[in-house]
């Protein structure tokens, strides 16, 4: 049954038809081709379909769309501002951190959520926050390295 849905992503409102069950990550992807948030294991499990909704990492691949609504939803893609990437995509970059890149979303949208709760994170915390997304690929001494180096530019910024 559809009805009219308001979502706020990437600091834009939209209002639409949708049925409000459907998952907020095939909305994200089909009605808006935002594509940085994938489809992984379906189970809220592997990380892969991270958002930022109000500044905390979230999955979306089971929760209803409708629950989202008077929230702020950041993509992967709305990290960049002005042209320019966030301190935590350019610092995975940087650091050379992905591999396959298939969780590379769930990593930066997690690290992003830390840093704002977190601005000087141990390495502990940082192996709690990213413990959420699966990597096949065993990068994590590299994510864990490059959450230290925006951590780092963030905090020389302030």
């Amino acid at each position: 049954m559809s009805q009219d849905i308001t979502l706020n992503v990437n600091g834009e409102s939209h209002t639409f038809p949708a049925d409000p069950e459907e998952p907020l990550l095939y909305i994200l992807r089909e009605r808006f081709s935002f594509n940085g948030a994938k489809y992984g294991c379906g189970l809220h499990q592997c990380g892969a379909c991270m958002v930022l909704v109000d500044s905390m990492a979230e999955f979306t691949c089971l929760r209803p769309c409708g629950s989202f609504q008077e929230t702020e939803i950041t993509t992967l893609e709305g990290l960049a501002k002005d042209g320019k990437l966030h301190p935590v995509q350019q610092a995975f970059i940087d650091t050379q951190a992905a591999q396959c890149g298939y969780c590379l979303n769930g990593m930066i949208i997690s690290a992003v959520s830390l840093l704002e709760t977190t601005p000087q994170p141990t390495e502990l915390e940082i192996r709690e926050a990213l413990n959420q997304v699966i990597c096949r690929c065993g990068t994590h001494s590299r994510f864990i390295k490059a959450v230290k180096v925006a951590s780092g530019k963030l905090n020389s910024k302030s």
